[in-house]
């Protein structure tokens, strides 16, 4: 079926399997015979039936379909609600399967329990997602991890699987979603969680930042080489946000070390207020339809000037 949401598509398609039933049945027993032309149209431009379908705005991203991942909490899940909004038939990933259940079954979204790190699942979910709904427009490419190391004793292991997810996962899945869209013809978006640590490392955490840097360098290869197939490829900056990517523990100890308390901490940016995973979310929605946007990184920060781009 036809619609400009999931649930509206699946009730056309309905629709229709029962009016070839009707067909099929009045075929058995006699001839069937549609309404004549004029009646049909009637019909349909009944001013009743006219004023009922002029009522509905159409939503700004109905008939899309994203891909979220990370999806089962902070940034990812507040994407999903935002996505879900603006009417995008959403496909979830996650490697928690029982909190991206809960997410998915609350905004009635397919799902998969998915570890970016893993090549052949990755590869499999973005095919899942086209099975599912007949293509793919979008991806918000958000799932990952923050290692903490001296870069000069980081074990090999912790940097390679800080690589693998972080970096490698990205590409992964943005290299199989560009192929879907290139199929396709009619363009789409890739849109990265690069974060602060991109522009601005903090100390021991390089593992993570240099993942990070490279999501900023894959992202503009990809508005650079898939801009004449109407792909958008753009970042998100974003620092200091209430999420499982950074522990209590992890959020206690940077705040004592600059003499704050915790609560404070998420708010030493140049507007005083805490940046909440929604504000992020807003920003990626932003980025998804913004047609003439590409190569492009929108901070989300509250103001620190120490992790500006530019």
């Amino acid at each position: 079926g036809v619609g400009v949401d999931d649930r509206a598509a699946r009730v056309a398609a309905d629709l229709y399997e029962h009016t070839i039933a009707v067909i099929t049945d009045a075929e058995a027993v006699g001839r069937y015979q549609a309404l004549p032309e004029d009646d049909i149209f009637d019909m349909e431009y009944w001013p009743l039936e006219q004023a009922k379908l002029g009522r509905r705005a159409a939503p700004a991203l109905g008939g899309r379909v994203v891909l979220i991942t990370g999806a089962a909490s902070g940034i990812g899940r507040a994407c999903a609600r935002r996505f879900a909004e603006a009417g995008a038939a959403l496909f979830l990933v996650d490697r928690d399967g029982e909190r991206l259940a809960a997410v998915a079954d609350g905004l009635r979204a397919a799902y998969a329990v998915v570890d970016v790190g893993d090549r052949a699942a990755v590869e499999g979910a973005v095919d899942a997602c086209v099975r599912r709904y007949g293509g793919l427009d979008g991806l918000v490419a958000n799932a990952g991890f923050a290692p903490q190391a001296p870069i000069a004793d980081c074990p090999h292991e912790l940097l390679e699987e800080s690589l693998q997810v972080n970096l490698l996962g990205q590409q992964w899945l943005a290299a199989a979603a560009t192929a879907v869209m290139r199929a396709q013809g009619r363009g789409g978006f890739l849109l990265f969680n690069a974060s602060k640590a991109a522009f601005n490392p903090g100390r021991d955490f390089g593992p993570y930042a240099i993942a990070k840097a490279g999501v900023i360098a894959l992202m503009k290869q990809y508005a650079l080489e898939y801009g004449g197939d109407g792909i958008r490829s753009n970042a998100i900056n974003a620092d200091r946000i209430r999420t499982g990517l950074f522990p209590k523990e992890v959020v206690a100890a940077r705040a004592q070390a600059r003499g704050l308390d915790p609560d404070d901490y998420f708010r030493t940016n140049l507007l005083q207020r805490e940046v909440t995973a929604d504000d992020v979310a807003l920003a990626f929605l932003y980025l998804a339809l913004a047609p003439s946007t590409t190569a492009a990184v929108l901070t989300v920060d509250g103001g620190n000037i120490a992790a500006s781009p530019r």
